[in-house]
């Protein structure tokens, strides 16, 4: 008679169930929060919510029982109008400009700055000043202290040593606004630059200058490479804001002289023509393209996180 083994049955795990104290606990943590939560949902999100809606409509507040469903239309209309798409292009062009010129002076600043001398804090604080001005205040200050053509420190300059004394705003109006921009924003690239160059390895630049390498190899080699996360960051974030500005362009030339960007265009369609559904559709566009910046911007900012986690 042989004795039979029966193996046996495997039994399902349990799932771990997390007691009612530890749920309690974890709601306690999360309640603060929830205010602020629902003030941000509020604030920002059914505002985009139903401008979405309205951007699905044919909708002049001059005519409200007018009011008809066009579905795409809006759309189709911003990206085929000739002076829509004008408008998209001055913004790319704007926005391309000064991210450039801001990045470019930002690095040099950077660099004289990330040496020691006499008065360096003094110096980079008067150098942040102008990222701290208000928009308007800063725009109201190009155009009235340095560009009018009569009272101006640009023409008073140029009388000065026998120049002319030309009307910037008038011969060059997109390149005054860039100025402008620029002037505000070349500080916020430089302080994201010199957080780069303040990080780099100092013992791996000393060992390029015992091996004979130059400032300008050091330069090209190492800093440059070293900053590259940093240049996108700079360029990322000051394009999200670029793309959004309106204080500029409103403020020196109301939008004329071929400076309308697209949040002009916004502000132009909504309260000068009322149209509602046309604004509303440009405005989600605005929305869409910053949403896409800022997508590259948060993956960046994620890896010089990384980045700086691996060094420690």
């Amino acid at each position: 008679m042989t004795a039979t083994t029966t193996a046996p049955v495997a039994t399902p795990p349990v799932p771990a169930t997390r007691p009612p104290s530890a749920r309690l606990r974890a709601w306690a943590t999360r309640a603060p929060l929830l205010p602020a939560l629902i003030f941000m949902i509020i604030v920002t999100q059914l505002p985009f919510v139903a401008t979405l809606v309205i951007s699905f409509f044919d909708w002049n507040s001059l005519y409200p029982d007018a009011r008809r469903f066009t579905g795409l239309g809006n759309y189709q209309e911003v990206l085929t109008d000739a002076d829509l798409r004008h408008s998209v292009w001055t913004t790319v062009l704007l926005t391309v400009a000064v991210v450039l010129a801001s990045l470019v002076l930002g690095l040099v600043l950077a660099l004289l700055l990330d040496r020691r001398f006499r008065g360096r804090g003094l110096v980079r604080t008067l150098l942040i000043a102008p990222f701290l001005v208000v928009p308007v205040a800063a725009a109201l200050l190009w155009k009235h202290v340095l560009y009018n053509p009569e009272y101006g420190l640009l023409n008073g300059l140029l009388h000065y040593v026998g120049g002319p004394q030309p009307d910037w705003v008038s011969n060059t109006p997109l390149l005054a606004v860039e100025a402008s921009l620029v002037w505000q924003w070349t500080p916020f690239m430089m302080l994201i630059l010199l957080a780069g160059l303040q990080s780099r390895d100092q013992e791996q630049i000393e060992a390029a200058r015992v091996d004979g390498a130059s400032d300008w190899q050091i330069f090209v080699h190492l800093t440059l490479p070293h900053l590259r996360r940093y240049l996108e960051l700079g360029a990322l974030l000051g394009s999200i804001y670029i793309v959004q500005n309106f204080d500029a362009v409103f403020t020196i030339t109301s939008g004329g002289l071929g400076t309308a960007n697209l949040p002009y265009t916004v502000y132009q369609s909504f309260y000068q023509a009322h149209e509602n559904g046309l604004a509303s559709a440009a405005g989600v566009l605005v929305v869409i393209g910053s949403i896409v910046i800022a997508t590259f911007a948060l993956r960046v900012v994620s890896s010089l996180f990384r980045e700086e986690v691996s060094r420690a």
